[in-house]
């Protein structure tokens, strides 16, 4: 037993041993020449003259590039339109899909004021008997004044909101007014203005 150990640990430890070889020329071999690329068959360039001569267009081909011509400001408007467009329509579909989602898991008691809030539009529209600008005002503001009494704090920023922006269009309306008066009525050669009128 003692000898099987310690045939392998010699073995072993033969195998951790590093012995560093070195390699040399043979001095008996002749000194070959080296080959260029250029010699090589696989790499040679072929000595004749090539000229590129393009082959005359069919009548078919000529059609279809006059009518790719024709057509392209058209495709290209086209191609404008979907890419200002698509962002749109997705942004539409998943409002869509989360409205959807939302009817579906809707709050206790949503359904019944969805259905008052709808009732008040049709009592609006009893009341517009014969005037077509009262069909346009009074089904919303009742619909409006049914929504606010369920959801006040929503109406309260709906109704700054709206403000603001009538605000903003009154006073911008005040100001074309204020040049086209300027304009047309306070020139300094107008009859209106003139000194004998006055």
């Amino acid at each position: 037993m003692f000898k099987v150990i310690q045939r392998s640990v010699g073995l072993a430890s033969l195998s951790l041993l590093t012995f560093k070889v070195y390699a040399s020329q043979k001095k008996d071999s002749p000194h070959k020449t080296s080959v260029k690329v250029d010699e090589l068959s696989l790499y040679s360039v072929p000595k004749g003259q090539s000229k590129y001569v393009e082959e005359p267009r069919t009548q078919l081909e000529e059609s279809i590039s006059h009518l790719r011509h024709y057509c392209e400001p058209y495709t290209s408007r086209c191609q404008e339109i979907y890419s200002q467009t698509e962002p749109k329509m997705q942004s539409l579909v998943q409002w869509g899909l989360d409205s959807y989602e939302y009817l579906q898991n809707a709050p206790p008691g949503f359904f019944p004021r969805l259905g008052v809030i709808g009732f008040a539009g049709i009592v609006g529209l009893l009341f517009t008997r014969g005037s077509k600008i009262k069909k346009l005002v009074y089904p919303p503001c009742f619909m409006g004044v049914a929504a606010s009494l369920y959801y006040p704090q929503q109406a309260i920023v709906f109704f700054q909101v709206s403000g603001e922006k009538l605000y903003d269009w009154a006073l911008q309306g005040y100001i074309v007014i204020e040049d086209l008066w300027k304009e047309n009525f306070q020139k300094p050669g107008n009859v209106r203005n003139s000194p004998g009128n006055k």
